[in-house]
């Protein structure tokens, strides 16, 4: 499964919609139900399916999925 897949697939469970489909540019401002509480099991859920740890509130600084992603395969190349 690529990094992409696995991360639509925690967005899919974290927002309890499998038909969510990640684009690079989305942001919080298009996925329905992105709250301040919805942010906090997206970062646990992050953490335990790519065995990472976020410094700080690190995820609410990226720009976008897209820069998500990039940050995901630069923490699980060997």
């Amino acid at each position: 499964m690529s990094i992409h897949q696995q991360l639509e697939q925690v967005f899919r469970d974290v927002f309890n919609d499998d038909s969510l489909v990640l684009r690079d540019q989305m942001t919080s401002l298009d996925i329905a139900g992105w709250d301040s509480m919805a942010h906090i099991n997206l970062m646990f859920s992050l953490e335990a399916a790519f065995g990472i740890q976020f410094k700080g509130n690190e995820l609410a600084e990226f720009k976008d999925i897209g820069e998500l992603e990039k940050y995901l395969e630069q923490k699980s190349a060997p």
